[in-house]
Order: C-alpha cells, then sequence, then structure tokens
C-alpha cells in the first residue's frame, strides 16, 4: 500500500519506475504517456486517408468490428459526438449479426477491424463473416491493430484499404487515444486540432503535484478503497462514458483478490460506495478525461498495491470457450439455481453483477431484474456478454469475492454460419456463456442461470 509522496509518486510514474506496483513488468506497459505526442505527428497521414475515403460517392457507413479496448472508446466517441454514420459491432449474438446484414450497404461501407493482439476471437469471427458478405474486396476494410500481428499480416495479403498500427507499449485499456480511438474519431469527422488540444492541457496538469487532476482523482480513488469504499459510481454517465470507465478500473484493479468495482449509473448512497467527479460538460472534453482517468488508475494502483496493467484472469473464460466449442454439439445454457434465493444471500458489500447473453437490442428487457437486485441494496451492475468478458470479466474472477452473479440469456434463433469455421455465431455466444459460468464457478463465486423469457 502506497505511502509514497504525491510528488514523487508523480514523478516515479513519468519515470516509468515499475517498483510504484509490483516491480513487475509494469514499465513495459505506460506508452500511454506519451501516446498522445506520438498520435499528433500522424495526425496529417490520417486526416489525408479520411478524405479519401469520405469523398462524395465512396463511403457513407463506418462499422467498427472489435471488442473491449478496441471498442468502448470508439462506441463512446461515437455517442458523445452523436456520430450516426459509424457502428461498432462488439457481440457474438445472431440477431445482431443478421439485423447487420440486412441494414447495411455494402456497397458504401468500410468495416475497420480492431484488435490489439489481431487474433481476438470475436473480431476475426466478424471479420470472416463480413469478408464474404461484402464480396472479399479489400477496398472496403481497414484494421488497426499491433506492428507484426496475424491481423496486419492478414491485411496486407487481403490489399486492405488502410493498416493502422498500433502503439505495442500500451494495454488495450489503455489505448483510448491511440490509433485505436483516433482512428474512429477521425473517420466520425472529430476535428482533431481541437481534441488533442484538451488533451495536451491534461498532459502537462498530470505532471505537477499541485493541481493534478489524475493525481488527485487516483488518491480519491485509492484512498476510498483503503476506507471500504471500493464501489465507483459513474454520474453522469454521458454518452456511455462509464462503459469505458467500467474496462480501465476493472480489468485493471481487480486482481489479487483486490478492486474497484465501477457501477455506472448507480446511486452513490451507502457505506461501500465513493463518486468521483466526472467532468464531461461538452463533447471536446472526452480526450483529456480519458488521459485523467488513465493516469489516476495507475495511482489508484499503487495503494492497491496491483500491477494496473495486466489482466491474468482473463485468459480462463476464454479458455473455458475453447473447450466448450472443441467438444461439440449445443452448448448447455440451461437455467441453473435460484435467482431469489441467491440475492436472499446479499450481505453488506457486495454487488449484484448482471451478465447478459443476449440480443443487445432486448438490453432494456433487464430492466425489471436490475431493480429487482437493486432491492438488496447492493450496487447493481449489468454487462453484455460477451462483451464483459473483455471489460469487468478480470474483476469478477481475480477481485474480491463480493459478486453475486446473474447470467442471462435468450434464444439465440437460428445459426449464423461463420466462413471457414466450424461453429457459427451462435454456438459461439453459447459456448462463451457456458465457458464463462463454469470459469466463475471454479472460483467459488455464487452465481445462477436464468432466461430473459422467464424474467
Amino acid at each position: 500500500m502506497s505511502t509514497i509522496a504525491p510528488a514523487e509518486l508523480v514523478e516515479r510514474i513519468w519515470a516509468r519506475d515499475a517498483t510504484l506496483w509490483t516491480g513487475g513488468d509494469e514499465a513495459k506497459w505506460l506508452g500511454w504517456l506519451d501516446e498522445p505526442m506520438r498520435m499528433r505527428s500522424r495526425l496529417e497521414d490520417l486526416l489525408r486517408f479520411v478524405e479519401d475515403v469520405t469523398a462524395p460517392g465512396v463511403i457513407d457507413t463506418f462499422v467498427l468490428l472489435g471488442m473491449g479496448g478496441s471498442s468502448l472508446a470508439p462506441h463512446v466517441l461515437a455517442k458523445t459526438f452523436e456520430a450516426g454514420s459509424f457502428q461498432v459491432l462488439d457481440t457474438t449474438h445472431p440477431a445482431a449479426i443478421r439485423h447487420a446484414n440486412e441494414s447495411l450497404d455494402f456497397e458504401s461501407t468500410l468495416f475497420i477491424a480492431a484488435s490489439k493482439s489481431g487474433t481476438t476471437l470475436e473480431t476475426r469471427c466478424h471479420l470472416d463473416y463480413f469478408w464474404a458478405k461484402a464480396g472479399k474486396r479489400g477496398e472496403r476494410f481497414a484494421a488497426i491493430t499491433d506492428p507484426g500481428s496475424e491481423l496486419a499480416d492478414l491485411a496486407q495479403e487481403r490489399n486492405f484499404l488502410g493498416v493502422f498500427d498500433g502503439e505495442p507499449t500500451i494495454g488495450g485499456r489503455y489505448s483510448a487515444l491511440s490509433a485505436f480511438g483516433i482512428v474512429p474519431a477521425a473517420l466520425m469527422g472529430v476535428d482533431l486540432e481541437r481534441f488533442f488540444e484538451r488533451v495536451d492541457e491534461m498532459v502537462e496538469a498530470c505532471h505537477g503535484e499541485e493541481g493534478n487532476p489524475g493525481l488527485q482523482l487516483g488518491l480519491e480513488l485509492g484512498r476510498g478503497w483503503q476506507d471500504g469504499r471500493d464501489k465507483i459510481t459513474i454520474n453522469p454517465n454521458t454518452g456511455d462514458f462509464g462503459l469505458w470507465v467500467e474496462q480501465l478500473l476493472a480489468e485493471s484493479t481487480g486482481k489479487r483478490g483486490k478492486g474497484l468495482v465501477p457501477a455506472p449509473g448507480e446511486s452513490p448512497d451507502g457505506l461501500d460506495r465513493q463518486a468521483p467527479e466526472v467532468r464531461l460538460t461538452a463533447p471536446y472534453e472526452l480526450g483529456q478525461e480519458f488521459f485523467r482517468w488513465e493516469f489516476a488508475t495507475a495511482v489508484a494502483g499503487t495503494i492497491l498495491g496491483i500491477n494496473p496493467f495486466d489482466q491474468p484472469d482473463v485468459q480462463a473464460a476464454k479458455d473455458r470457450t475453447s473447450e466448450v466449442l472443441a467438444a461439440g454439439g449445443e452448448p448447455n445454457v440451461e437455467p441453473r439455481g435460484s435467482l431469489d434465493q441467491l440475492l436472499d444471500r446479499a450481505q453488506p458489500g457486495d454487488y449484484v453483477a448482471i451478465q447478459a447473453f443476449i440480443d443487445p437490442a432486448r438490453e432494456r428487457e433487464l430492466r425489471p431484474l436490475i431493480e429487482r437486485a437493486r432491492e438488496t441494496g447492493c450496487v447493481v451492475t449489468h454487462g453484455l456478454g460477451p462483451r464483459y468478458l473483455h471489460s469487468t470479466g478480470q474483476l469478477h474472477k481475480g477481485g474480491p469475492n463480493k459478486g453475486l452473479f446473474v447470467q442471462v440469456v435468450d434464444d439465440p434463433g437460428d445459426e449464423v454460419s461463420i466462413p471457414g469455421r466450424k461453429f457459427g455465431f451462435r454456438r459461439l455466444i453459447r459456448a462463451q456463456a457456458a465457458g464463462d459460468f463454469a470459469s466463475l464457478e471454479e472460483r467459488g463465486r455464487r452465481i445462477v442461470r436464468v432466461r430473459l423469457e422467464d424474467l
């Protein structure tokens, strides 16, 4: 637990001193500190690409295929700047895939496959599907990925319209101000000079001790956690900003049995809760708010005594999903356990996590379940699967055993096949639900499964 003076703490973060945290490989993952400066040097080339792509009669719709750190910042940017021509596909639910297939004009749509590793299962399945649907034309595709990845090689082989390098020294959840956020922002028509002027102000402010917004927020988060206030309410949740903060906080701090539990939109009233300020009074504040929360999370990590840049438990659900898919047949997602009994076991300091492997268009149907869960007096979080696996999944498995987990499944309808794969999207999303349920059970988590139609 950090007892370092604030001035020294700031100095050592900028000096990439891994001993601030666990003394592990933290120094390798601090590229986000300098990324705004690097991205500024790339703006001219990026804007030239956007000008060519958006010329009249060429492209008028953009669909980002990505998960977690590759999709959440673009999602928040699109909502904040009201970019109706930019869509984010971060679900494997067959209904959403069918809707995209039926509603998109493939002659005027650019698909952007975004994956740091280049191997993200969901994104590669999306790409396999839409590559075939769009007639296997490279001029209808672009990629954002780290140099030398499988996706980078594939994009080159298929003559994608553009390939944008990520920064290898940045983890996905810290990548909002890298190509993973800024390429989408440019395609949305965001004024990047104006955007980065505000970011630069925050970067500069986070260098000092006095009036350092990132330091102040990080100390608030960490000291609140020391006092037992580990639930972080995010209000207002403008432009779904809380979705991005969820991943940043949960995946960064939820390990070694510790963790901050982000709870966008929840009431701040409760002994286990804190309500840090969200500074989003105008759209162009978003970039600097990204950086402020990134810096704050690194600061809070020093107090929790964890490595904020790894995700040691995320692989567990992926491995379980692979096992279910390899077994063949229909994954078992039948109801399990009693919802009433689970909620009756709620204790002070617990939280309820609703994990919904459902058609995103039906998300509002979770509202009665959310209200019912709030009757426990606990903070209630809810996420769509498989998106949350790349976000709060680390906290659920590596954080404190305070969660009451309610997995919700629906009838995904007929199978939607994926070219070149032995499984389709229906089987994939059900395998992801079954795999995560098993992974949580292995860790002794309290979990039930219910059908959306039965709520």
